[in-house]
């Protein structure tokens, strides 16, 4: 009897430490705070960004574990170390904003967090989070 509890003490033991080590490991990325999946939202939309195992910093700052957000509308993830491009559909956040009030058409839109070093060089996907939103009058 003291074989079998001195072995299920061990194996509850490492499976606590197991289970304290993954969600730091899954803290590491961006995402929305807001608006969520799915949403059915109406002009203006408050978008919230996060990110978790970086820094926010302003555009030209060449720290390693900094950048800063973008937002891409209707459009996917920046391959690792392209830069960004700047138009319509990509809104940079160079002053390290991680808020921003949006207004889309009616429909259907996908909306991509894409975390960037100083110089707008994308971290990739694995720094990339992809919703998509119902936009109503």
């Amino acid at each position: 009897m003291k074989l079998l509890t001195q072995s299920t003490g061990r194996w509850l033991t490492a499976l606590a430490l197991i289970a304290l080590a993954m969600p730091a490991m899954a803290m590491e990325g961006v995402g929305f705070a807001a608006p969520e999946d799915g949403a059915e939202v109406s002009n203006p939309i408050e978008v919230e960004m996060e990110v978790m195992g970086m820094q926010v910093e302003p555009a030209g700052t060449m720290e390693e574990g900094t950048g800063h957000h973008h937002l891409i509308i209707d459009g996917g993830p920046v391959a690792k170390g392209e830069v960004i491009p700047a138009d319509d559909s990509h809104i940079h956040f160079g002053g390290g904003q991680t808020s921003y009030e949006l207004s889309l058409p009616p429909g259907e839109h996908t909306l991509t967090l894409q975390f960037a070093d100083g110089k707008h060089q994308s971290y990739g996907p694995d720094w990339s989070s992809t919703i998509k939103i119902d936009v109503v009058e």
